[in-house]
């Protein structure tokens, strides 16, 4: 793949119409909290019919289940719109050129709650959950990082389930998790409480938590250094009891392992996904750095004339061919089934991240004290940018898998 298609062309110049008109003027409101993410993302679904499309793939794929065929999840292809090619990452990508909070929301709901309920959840499970989630009249969130197990996910983890006859006991905290404070519906990991077992090593469980459980609290939203408008907080779990039903699988046994299996395929989807939000975030950069150097004056001249200048648009300019050109390997292993390795994911987010961040940091810097104000929004998409070195996984984690992936293969 070496361009967009004239398809998606065509589609991307859409989107940009409908950021510039009911996102891009309401960016102050929405980076405040004085207007909530989600109505944004139902008027956009409802623009370009992406709630019907959702909800008739869905259907079908319940009439094929019901009919007793086989239970497959999204493919790891990372795109938030099953079986759209490059259109979700388009999506992304323009949306974070001007607000990644909105996209951060959407994202997990539609790329990490909704793929764990439809690979591991029954046919039951999926019927009681999907519909309202896949279409986002309900916001989901995915929450498993909790204040002592952030990189060592597993390891530290803490919230846990005791038995209770048929039933499941809750208890624990989790973290960092967006859409914490408004999602209707939340899929969490826990351990399960095994004596004689190494907590370290016991079995990990996935359930789903509706919004408004006896003893289930969601936090008000955190106050962060940048994607404000999309809301994080925390989760506490106080004795909610929880049925057979709510375990997806509603077994502890399925078929593809504990709960970490299901965890470890949604890392590589976040961190593949983070390649379309590097992407919008170094074009929206650049974009805004080149019209401002050209227009621009010191010492009667423009400032792009200056060597200086050129070099931070040159090295711009780089990295979205760089961030693009990995996009689009993501985006055409997608269409021929080939399963990017988590390890590969990992590169992937590590190199866009860095690349979005330090082209954000020197546009910031090319715009000089101007850079520094909330106005001019270069300011804001550094801030936003920093989120995506710790989002999904530290860089330093991704460098560590990236490592594993090498010397496993010698």
């Amino acid at each position: 793949m070496l361009e967009w298609s004239d398809v998606d062309l065509a589609v991307r110049d859409a989107v940009r119409d409908f950021v510039d008109k009911e996102i891009r003027p309401h960016v102050d409101a929405l980076e405040s909290g004085e207007m909530e993410p989600y109505p944004v993302i139902r008027k956009l679904f409802a623009t370009f019919g992406i709630a019907d499309m959702a909800r008739e793939s869905l259907n079908k794929r319940l009439a094929r289940l019901r009919e007793g065929g086989e239970s497959s999840g999204q493919s790891s292809g990372g795109s938030m719109f099953g079986g759209s090619g490059g259109m979700g990452f388009i999506v992304v990508s323009e949306l974070c050129r001007v607000c990644m909070g909105v996209v951060t929301g959407m994202g997990v709901s539609l790329g990490l709650t909704v793929p764990t309920i439809m690979s591991r959840g029954t046919l039951a499970q999926q019927e009681r959950w999907l519909p309202e989630l896949v279409t986002y009249e309900k916001v989901g969130a995915w929450a498993i990082t909790e204040p002592d197990s952030g990189s060592d996910a597993f390891g530290g983890m803490k919230s846990y389930v005791t038995r209770d006859g048929d039933d499941y006991i809750l208890n624990g905290q989790k973290t960092f998790i967006t859409n914490g404070p408004d999602a209707d519906v939340v899929v969490v990991y826990a351990k399960l409480d095994e004596p004689g077992v190494d907590k370290r090593d016991r079995k990990v469980l996935t359930f789903v938590l509706d919004r408004g459980m006896e003893g289930f609290v969601q936090s008000k939203p955190f106050r962060k250094m940048g994607i404000h408008s999309s809301r994080t907080g925390e989760l506490f779990f106080n004795n909610v009891r929880l049925g057979r039903d709510r375990l997806l699988g509603e077994t502890e046994d399925h078929t593809s392992g504990d709960g970490r299996a299901s965890a470890r395929s949604s890392f590589s989807a976040e961190r593949i996904g983070v390649a379309a939000m590097a992407l919008g975030v170094i074009e929206e950069c650049l974009r805004l750095c080149v019209d401002y150097a050209k227009n621009r004056k010191l010492w009667g001249q423009e400032i792009a004339q200056f060597q200086l200048i050129q070099l931070k648009l040159a090295n711009m300019e780089v990295a979205r061919m760089n961030v693009r050109n990995m996009l689009f390997r993501v985006i055409e292993a997608a269409e021929k089934d080939y399963q990017i390795s988590l390890s590969e994911a990992s590169a992937i987010k590590w190199y866009c991240s860095q690349a979005a961040t330090d082209v954000a940091m020197d546009a910031v810097q090319l715009f000089g004290g101007n850079g520094y104000m909330t106005e001019y929004r270069v300011e804001q998409l550094a801030r936003d940018a920093k989120s995506l070195m710790i989002y999904a996984g530290s860089n330093e984690v991704q460098i560590t898998q990236v490592a594993r992936g090498l010397l496993s293969d010698g």
